[in-house]
């Protein structure tokens, strides 16, 4: 017998899709390997948007 299903483990985040439609994952991808969490950007990068912080010391 399957053990009773667990609400509080079901991924929050998977969307909700009509029947018959599949998320799009590394499955659905046009190339090997895994996804770029950056989207389609490609490196290296003309230019970078980071600002590193600046601590001033109060004295």
């Amino acid at each position: 017998m399957a053990k009773p299903a667990r609400p509080g483990r079901i991924d929050p985040t998977w969307p909700e899709l009509p029947d018959g439609e599949h998320p799009v994952s590394e499955l659905a991808s046009p190339m090997q390997g895994s996804l770029s969490p950056f989207g389609d950007l490609e490196f290296p990068l003309d230019s970078v948007p980071y600002e590193h912080p600046i601590t001033k010391i109060n004295k």
